[in-house]
């Protein structure tokens, strides 16, 4: 893990309340896997106090060797209001790599991402770490999979965020948004579902559509991966805030989200069942 201070390099609006965050910092740009994030915080401050997670987009190359990272944020509280008024040359506080990366798939004729909500920031990187346009963390380009299907499910079209770079990197794009504004009307896991099986399955968003995606991959018996947007504390594990449960030979046991994840296989991801899933507001 490296901690630096970091200098701004674009700070540009994506779609309703979502930026595109290009920070300078050539050292956790070379070591980054997709499914990895950073933790940000503005300097010379105390409100807030604490870092806040953020995915990794992708990062940004200069005669082939990566120097900036960009991560994409929804804002929706005061870090993430504070950072859409910041500007190139300012400074940030950056943590990491941390967490581990997407769980590997092997080499399946495809790969299909579920996003919903800003649940997609991860998903960019990853397609092209798959198809192996890109090498990430050292690695040279090696590709796992002959295509990648993204199920993209946002609130409104507005929100949507991203779908340009998406369809770029050679991604098959299929889109869902709840008032019927992009692409097709309902919960993306439906969307999904009505497309018929497929597999392997990965999954990024709100847990009410997590836990829909694992109902589904069970049903059709196909392996499921989900990145957790769990809030978190420090990042490297020491406040234990960001804690879920995962089933174990000897029952269950609480993992901590950033060492232990952000990814964890779905089978084993125990969501809490009191919680309502996308599957309880079908039609």
């Amino acid at each position: 893990m490296i901690h630096q201070t970091v200098r701004v390099v674009e700070n540009a609006p994506m779609a309703e309340r979502t930026y595109r965050l290009r920070l300078a910092c050539p050292e956790v740009a070379a070591r980054i896997r997709p499914g990895q994030f950073l933790m940000l915080r503005l300097p010379r401050t105390t409100d807030p106090l604490l870092g806040r997670p953020f995915a990794l987009y992708d990062t940004v190359l200069e005669n082939d060797k990566p120097v900036a990272i960009d991560v994409v944020y929804l804002v929706v509280g005061k870090m993430t209001a504070q950072l859409a008024a910041m500007s190139a040359g300012e400074t940030l506080e950056v943590w990491g790599p941390l967490g581990q990366p997407f769980l590997d798939v092997g080499c399946p004729p495809r790969v299909t991402l579920v996003a919903g909500g800003i649940g997609q920031t991860p998903f960019l990187a990853y397609a092209r770490e798959l198809l192996g346009t890109r090498g990430y963390g050292g690695d040279p380009p090696r590709a796992r999979t002959a295509a990648v299907a993204l199920y993209y499910g946002v609130r409104t079209a507005q929100l949507a965020a991203g779908i340009d770079d998406f369809r770029a990197a050679g991604v098959e794009l299929h889109l869902a948004s709840d008032d019927g504004s992009l692409g097709s009307q309902g919960y993306v896991t439906q969307l999904l579902e009505a497309h018929g099986k497929t597999g392997p399955l990965v999954g990024c968003g709100p847990e009410p559509m997590l836990h829909a995606l694992a109902q589904l991959a069970r049903k059709w018996g196909v392996p499921c991966q989900v990145a957790l947007e769990t809030p978190m504390a420090c990042g490297i594990g020491i406040c234990f805030s960001c804690v879920t449960k995962v089933r174990t030979t000897d029952g269950w046991d609480y993992k901590r989200v950033c060492v232990d994840g952000p990814c964890f296989d779905a089978a084993q991801w125990m969501w809490d069942e009191s919680a309502p899933s996308e599957e309880l507001f079908k039609n």
